[in-house]
C-alpha cells in the first residue's frame, strides 16, 4: 500500500499503557500508522501542530488542558481536523461538549476493537462516527434545559462539599441568591435535593469529583 493512503493517527491519552496498547494494535492495519502519543492536553496540541494527522484519538480527561478544550483549540486553527473522541465517559455532557467542540466522532473505550477501526476509516473518508446510542444521548442532552454558567458554579461547589454560606462567600453572592440559584439546578436536573443534583450531575458528565 503506497503511503498516501496510509491514515495517519495521533493518540491523545493519560494512560500510557492505553496509548501503547493502541499504538501496537493499529500499526497491524496495513492501512493505519500512528505518528504520535500525547499523554497530556497541551501535548496533544503541539503534536497536532507537528504532524498533522489524518485522524486523532482523543480522550476528554486530560491533564493540563481537558479533552474538549483541546479539540476546540485544534479546530480553530484546523477546520480540517478530524479527531474522534474515545473515552470511559458516555453522559449526554460529556458527548454534547466533544462533539460542539468539533470532534467528528465518539467511541467508548468499552466498545469492540473493530468499531474503533471502522469509525477511523468512517471519519478518514469525510463521515461522522455516532453510534446510535451516543445519538440517542445527544438527543436526550438537546432537549434538557441548559446549566447557566452561574448554576454551573454553584453545582461544582456543592460537589465539593460546600454549604450554601460557603457558596455564598466564596461567590460573593447573597445566601438567598445561592437558593435561588439550587432551586433552578433542581428543576433544570429534574431533582428534589443536593445529593440527587450530585448524583445526576455526575452520572451526566455536567462535574466530576
Amino acid at each position: 500500500m503506497s503511503q498516501s493512503n496510509v491514515i495517519s493517527i495521533l493518540i491523545a491519552d493519560d494512560h500510557p499503557i492505553l496509548g501503547q496498547a493502541l499504538t501496537t494494535f493499529l500499526e497491524l492495519e496495513l492501512d493505519m500508522t500512528v505518528v504520535g502519543y500525547a499523554g497530556d492536553g497541551r501535548e496533544a496540541i503541539r503534536l497536532f501542530q507537528q504532524h498533522q494527522p489524518d485522524i486523532t484519538l482523543m480522550d476528554l480527561q486530560m491533564p493540563k488542558k481537558g479533552g474538549a478544550d483541546v479539540i476546540a483549540t485544534i479546530c480553530a486553527k484546523f477546520p480540517q481536523a478530524r479527531i474522534i473522541v474515545l473515552t470511559a465517559y458516555d453522559g449526554d455532557e460529556d458527548i454534547y461538549r466533544g462533539l460542539r467542540a468539533g470532534a467528528k466522532g465518539y467511541l467508548l473505550k468499552r466498545n469492540k476493537p473493530k468499531e474503533l477501526l471502522d469509525a477511523i476509516r468512517t471519519v478518514h473518508r469525510g463521515e461522522k462516527y455516532i453510534p446510535p446510542s451516543i445519538a440517542a444521548k445527544l438527543a436526550e442532552r438537546m432537549s434538557n434545559e441548559e446549566l447557566s454558567d452561574r448554576e454551573l458554579e454553584v453545582l461544582r461547589l456543592i460537589a465539593k462539599g460546600k454549604n450554601n454560606q460557603q457558596i455564598s462567600s466564596i461567590l460573593n453572592i447573597a445566601e438567598s441568591t445561592v437558593r435561588f440559584h439550587i432551586n433552578n439546578i433542581f428543576g433544570k436536573l429534574k431533582v428534589s435535593d443536593r445529593t440527587q443534583a450530585l448524583v445526576t450531575a455526575l452520572k451526566r458528565g455536567i462535574v466530576r469529583l
